[in-house]
């Protein structure tokens, strides 16, 4: 079932506006504020549940990336929060800079990920995970250190991604935990075929989304998300240097317990951008149907796409997407790659 047709009826490339979803609401807290202040003032919102050892999922990025989330931002969170934590990754599926562990210790250093202990989980193998309700997989493919963590942070820059559309928390673990040559293998490439990466648009947002699903159900609540909008290239930041110019305004920060709530209103936030401001992000999430994570999400069981969004900035008051986003805006030169934001 890996060709790329999509599966009738769930509807990657279609928007659903908050007025069209059901069910419950959860929170999620915003800040304009795109500082190490604004993300330890945000992470106190959502860390009563991070108890014990604790495991920051970041993505560390390719040597010298440019949009990956500030090194100084997360280095204050880690000296006033999160004093024992270590930051997790595992290797790429991909040839390149952290395809090899040696290397990939070598690319933490050129872009600063010193000041805390780094653990690539698959450097001493791999364990399996349940997945539990998935119709891809019945298990996961994990690196194997993940098993001495007793809670887990997700912390991610969310942006574009070339394959799943956009990169929130959902990719952050789903890609991010799964091991460089077997879970990697499980969510991209139909065994027995010679394209490394076949399995798109539904199919592949079902499979990451199964992914993460096994991650957060061996934390058992012990879960915590923030996303950070801002330097929102249509590329993930694995391509790194080669990275797309960033034209979307820079938003905030977005937390939450519920991993559906924090990646839905971290889309809904860019859905209200001024419709320029939107025009290039918004293709690539929807062209590679994209937003089939966030119903998939739902239909897992895995949390609510309607929530109550709180401003941190001001005395905790309950805003929409647009009230979070407005005054931003974006205007460009005719090349569309040169941003002045007003």
């Amino acid at each position: 079932m890996s060709e790329n047709k999509p599966v009738p009826g769930t509807g990657g490339d279609h928007y659903i506006p908050y007025s069209e979803r059901s069910g419950a609401e959860s929170v999620v807290f915003f800040t304009r504020k795109r500082t190490p202040e604004g993300l330890v003032a945000i992470y106190d919102r959502i860390s009563s549940v991070l108890t014990g050892k604790v495991a920051v999922k970041l993505h560390t990025g390719e040597p010298k990336g440019p949009n990956i989330i500030p090194r100084p931002m997360v280095q204050e969170l880690f000296k006033e929060r999160l004093k024992d934590a270590a930051i997790v990754e595992t290797n790429t599926y991909y040839d390149g800079d952290r395809y090899y562990t040696e290397d990939h210790r070598k690319t933490l250093k050129v872009n600063g990920w010193t000041f805390a202990p780094v653990d690539i989980m698959d450097e001493d193998g791999t364990a399996m995970l349940p997945v539990k309700g998935g119709k891809w997989f019945t298990e996961m493919s994990v690196g194997k250190n993940l098993l001495n963590y007793d809670s887990l942070l997700a912390l991610t820059h969310f942006k574009g991604h070339v394959q799943g559309g956009f990169g929130g928390s959902n990719k952050n673990i789903g890609i991010g935990c799964a091991d460089g040559r077997i879970g990697k293998a499980m969510i991209h490439t139909t065994p027995g075929q010679p394209n490394q990466w076949d399995i798109a648009k539904e199919e592949f947002m079902e499979r990451i989304t199964e992914s993460t699903k096994a991650t957060i159900d061996h934390f058992a609540g012990h879960v915590a998300y923030i996303n950070v909008l801002r330097n929102m290239s249509v590329s993930c930041d694995c391509e790194g240097v080669a990275a797309a110019p960033v034209v979307t305004p820079d938003i905030g920060i977005a937390a939450s317990l519920d991993i559906l709530a924090v990646d839905q209103a971290s889309m809904d936030l860019v859905y209200a951008l001024p419709l320029l401001s939107r025009t290039d992000i918004v293709e690539r999430i929807q062209s590679r149907h994209g937003l089939r994570q966030l119903t998939y999400m739902k239909e897992m069981g895995m949390g609510n796409d309607r929530y109550t969004l709180i401003d941190i900035d001001n005395g905790d008051a309950v805003i929409t997407a647009e009230q979070a986003v407005e005054g931003i805006s974006g205007k460009w030169t005719p090349d569309r790659y040169s941003r002045i934001t007003v």
